[in-house]
């Protein structure tokens, strides 16, 4: 009978244990000799953590804007002590990453204001772009001058927007224009920008349930257009249009279809802190707004000094040839985002 052999006995080499020398980020091995030894352990230890993070249940939007923040720094210093103009570009691709990780988590949340409360913003900063699209064209191409007819094009651009057709009622319109607004509505029709199948008398007696079907023939399919908007982008921006041409203050103080238009000029080049304009330039030019509002540049001033009394503009003034100012905290949910 053979004997069992006796099992091998593996002695551990001399020495001490040494830890995995290279680590991996961003599909980027780690060198072992790159020093400072502080910069290669950053790297090392990031690129577990972005791991881990993607093993997590659940997204943690600071935590992940927070690791982009370390990527980029620890890639730029990478970068130099490398001389590799790639690290550079992907140390940007961080920063750039954390700033769009921020947006969405400032999207979910809102943000405060300094009585405690929450901004609950009604554009995403992608329809706060299309919003200037939009008034961008409708300052350039209303078929008529007035703020009255201005006002309409723009409500009916955006009820048009998505395929050159939509609804209107005799309540949209006399909230908008009161009692003028058969007139303007001819001024459209007449202009040929505007089609309805019925009199304006008419349009101004529908009721919800018997709406009246417009049509825009220059937003109908086939036609060159500056924008197009899908479905729920164009229900947004509607909403979001006559929630500011309707507020509740602005009705109080039974401000005209100019101050109306230029309250929603403002919002739509608000900042996300509801300072007016970008911010490297701040302010608005005077005679953008103006031409967008039917009015002269130099009675800007005049209505944004209403716009201020509603409790709309925290502040306003003039001066280089552009409105400055600032949303108050009650109309910040209403910004363009800038």
């Amino acid at each position: 009978m053979t004997p069992l052999s006796r099992p091998r006995v593996y002695a551990p080499r001399p020495g001490p244990l040494r830890t995995k020398p290279w680590g991996r980020i961003a599909q980027r091995e780690v060198p072992y000799g790159l020093g400072p030894e502080t910069l290669r352990t950053e790297l090392v230890e990031l690129g577990d953590a972005f791991r881990a993070y993607q093993r997590s249940a659940e997204p943690d939007l600071v935590v992940l804007a927070e690791l982009h923040d370390r990527k980029a720094r620890a890639f730029r210093l990478w970068a130099d002590a490398s001389d590799d103009d790639s690290l550079r570009h992907d140390a940007a691709r961080a920063e750039e990453a954390a700033r769009t990780t921020r947006e969405m988590q400032a999207n979910r949340t809102g943000q405060f204001l300094g009585d405690g409360s929450v901004v609950k913003r009604m554009l995403t900063r992608g329809q706060g772009v299309l919003a200037r699209v939009v008034v961008e064209h409708v300052a350039a191409h209303a078929p008529c001058p007035e703020p009255e007819a201005r006002l309409v094009t723009l409500m009916l651009t955006l009820r048009a927007a998505q395929a050159g057709t939509g609804n209107v009622t005799g309540q949209d319109l006399t909230g908008w224009l009161q009692d003028d607004a058969v007139r303007v509505l001819r001024q459209l029709v007449d202009a040929g920008w505007l089609h309805l199948p019925c009199t304006p008398d008419e349009a101004l007696a529908s009721r919800p349930e018997n709406a009246t079907p417009l049509t825009v023939p220059e937003l109908l399919p086939g036609h060159p257009r500056a924008f197009r908007l899908g479905k729920v982008n164009r229900s947004r921006l509607s909403g979001w249009a006559q929630k500011v041409v309707g507020d509740r203050k602005l009705r109080k103080k039974k401000l005209g279809p100019a101050t109306r238009l230029l309250a929603l000029y403002t919002a739509a080049h608000a900042r996300p802190d509801g300072h007016l304009g970008p911010q490297d330039e701040a302010g608005l030019p005077l005679d953008r707004a103006a031409l967008f509002c039917g009015l002269p540049p130099e009675r800007i001033a005049q209505h944004a000094d209403l716009l201020v009394t509603a409790d709309w503009l925290a502040e306003a003034a003039t001066a280089d040839g552009r409105l400055r100012g600032r949303l108050t905290d009650r109309v910040l949910s209403l910004g363009g985002r800038l």
